[in-house]
């Protein structure tokens, strides 16, 4: 597995402003009733990724306003607790993603949270590009950390391997360290 150096991968270089699916309504992606986009293309390339079709950045189709107008609406309903950010490679589709979450805060405050997984550490993300770290302000909780098959537990919630971390990020950026995600019980995830 790569370990990527500050600005070795950007996404103005990489993407192709693709997305590989999106779903409205699911219960997988984060806590309570989700709508999930999965942005194209990831180089990473973890050994056993479970979306391996999204590490290629030409899959999929070309994201559209029609497409992030109607995230936006299915966002809307009341039982829909807020909006997921998948892959690929989140960090690496910023062109896409700033947009749409800040037309999320836009559009609902902070009454709808935004979730995200990537495959970067916290620490890889802090002394990367500006685009990362903009996307990075405007989400509420991230798993970080690339999938490492050998750490793979399917106990895990929320979680492929025990390397990843659930982290609060307006709360980790605030402090300028980790703070990891608590459920509304308390309950920290490690």
């Amino acid at each position: 597995m790569n370990n990527p150096k500050p600005k070795e991968w950007l996404a103005s270089e990489l993407s192709m402003g693709k997305i590989a699916d999106y779903k409205p309504y699911n219960f997988v992606d984060g806590e309570g009733v989700r709508c999930s986009i999965y942005v194209s293309g990831c180089p990473f390339a973890c050994k056993g990724c479970y979306n391996r079709v999204a590490q290629n950045f030409n899959y999929g189709r070309p994201y559209t306003l029609e497409l992030q107008e109607r995230i936006l609406d299915d966002l809307g309903a009341p039982y829909c607790q807020g909006l997921t950010l998948l892959g690929g490679e989140p960090m690496l589709n910023t062109n896409v993603l700033i947009p749409l979450c800040r037309a999320v805060r836009d559009r609902f405050g902070a009454s709808k949270d935004i979730w995200s997984w990537t495959g970067y550490t916290w620490q890889e993300l802090m002394v990367d590009s500006e685009d990362k770290l903009e996307l990075l302000s405007l989400i509420d909780v991230l798993v970080d950390g690339r999938f490492e098959i050998d750490k793979k537990d399917l106990s895990l919630q929320f979680r492929g391997s025990s390397n990843q971390k659930i982290i609060n990020v307006p709360e980790s950026l605030r402090q300028g360290e980790v703070v990891l995600w608590r459920q509304a019980n308390g309950e920290a995830y490690y």
